[in-house]
Order: C-alpha cells, then structure tokens, then sequence
C-alpha cells in the first residue's frame, strides 16, 4: 500500500507535464531546457542506465571473487576481518565517497583526460559503493549452500575449485543474483556521490570521459528553485527512477521463480 501510495503520488505531481507533452516524447526528447518548457529525460535517463551497469560490471565479479575468498580459502580470521571491513565499507555515508571521490579520483582523472568530473568517475564511485552489498549478499548465500552438497562433490573427486565453481555457485545463484540486483537498485537510486563527480551536464553519454547528469542529480539540484512544469518533470523523474527499480524487482522475482522450478 505504502510503494502504491508513493506512486500515486508522483503520477500525480506529474501528470501536468506528462499529459501536456506526451508520455513517449517526454522521455525520448533529448533536450532538457525547463526555461523553454522542454522536458526530455533521455540524456540523463541513458546516462543513469550507463553508470549503474558500468558499475554493476565493476562490483559485481569483484563482489563475488570477494564473497568466495570469505567462504572457502581464507583463515577463519581473516574472513571475519574482511566482513568487518565490507560492513563498515557499506556503511560510509555517500556524500563521503562523494567527497572522496571529487577530490581525489577526479583530479585523477583530469590527469589522463580533462575535465575529470566524467561519466567514469561516476562509474567507479559508484562501483565502489556497491561492492560490499554485493560480496555480503553473495557471502551469504554461499554460506546457505547445504554443507552435504559440497562434501558430496568433494567425495565424488572434485577439486576445490570444481567444488566452488561447479557446485556451490550455482547452487547460490538465486541468492547472488538477488544480492546484484539489490546493487544496482542502489547505483540507480544514488545521489550525492554521483552529482560531486559526474559533471552534471545534460548530454546523452558518448563516452566514458565526457560530463553527464543523471536522474537523481537532476532532482537534487533543481527541485528548491522548481515550479510549475518545471516541478512536474522533475516528478516525472522520479516516477521513471521508481519504473526502472519495479522492473528490476520485477527481473529479480522471476530469476528466483526460475531457480525454485529448476531446483
């Protein structure tokens, strides 16, 4: 009832925008010049799709890498260490890898390619963040894999990494995949780190060193000063923020169906 309600609610706070423009062209425009009364999300809707799967890419294997480290190579106390380090890591504020991020990855960057302030630098800001949900949920998956399974591999003659790779992974597949998608819900949803480095320019992204501006840092700076159908289409970026987490809750449901009906 709550996420109805919310919905509802954006629809409605946008509806003004949204019916006086057209639904398809308000998010294939790509021209956002409120001042004109145009409207378009899609530079910046193609910019967050870019920096979330860009870091999803990053996360998500180094995530895993770390979660099977945890689980089946490391010394007990170092697993506990690496936990520590991964659950303080998730709980850093973003502002504060925002901070971080613009002055010291930024003029990092700016080194090898100015301006600096990027699509990239956003892309691994945002890696970064996510990597602990990542490693946490697949380390906690992998930890439900029944103990018998394993050593049943195991006496069938498989290696260690036969064992991992062949058997425990797939097994925690549902779980690790659960773990991705709750990331990159994160990196779509994420506001101020991102709006600190990437540059906030609204441009379709055409590389990985140019300035973007994404949905969330669109709203974030231009809401206090907003009004009218000004307001209206910074509503309407949020209810396609809130679409593109549905359909990924949506995605996420029918892995884990799948893998209840394979198993």
């Amino acid at each position: 009832m709550i996420l109805l309600v919310v919905l509802a609610f954006l629809v409605h706070e946008a509806w003004p925008v949204l019916n006086g423009t057209g639904w398809l062209r308000f998010f294939a425009d790509e021209n956002w010049h409120p001042l004109e009364n145009r409207f378009g999300l899609a530079p910046m809707l193609w910019a967050t799709l870019a920096a979330a799967l860009g870091a999803v890419l990053l996360a998500a294997p180094v995530g895993l890498a770390g979660a099977i480290f945890t689980c089946f190579y490391a010394p007990s106390f170092v697993a506990k260490l690496y936990r520590v380090v991964l659950a303080l890591l998730a709980g850093i504020p973003s502002v504060v890898y925002g901070l971080w991020g613009l002055t010291v990855l930024v003029p990092l960057i700016a080194r090898w390619r100015p301006p600096g302030a990027s699509l990239l630098a956003a892309i691994l800001i945002l890696a970064l963040m996510i990597v602990p949900t990542v490693a946490l949920t697949s380390s906690s998956a992998l930890h439900a894999v029944p103990r018998s399974l394993l050593h049943g591999a195991a006496a069938l003659g498989l290696t260690r990494k036969g064992v991992v790779l062949g058997v425990a992974v797939p097994a925690a597949r549902t779980g690790i995949f659960s773990g991705i998608f709750l990331a990159t819900a994160r990196a779509l949803g994420e506001t101020m780190a991102v709006l600190m480095v990437a540059g906030n320019v609204a441009q379709n992204p055409s590389g990985l060193f140019e300035p973007v501006r994404t949905l969330t840092a669109n709203i974030a700076l231009e809401m206090a000063y907003a009004t009218g159908a000004h307001r209206a289409g910074l509503f309407a970026s949020g209810v396609l923020l809130t679409l593109l987490v549905l359909i990924l809750a949506w995605m996420g449901a029918r892995i884990a169906e799948t893998a209840r009906h394979a198993g």
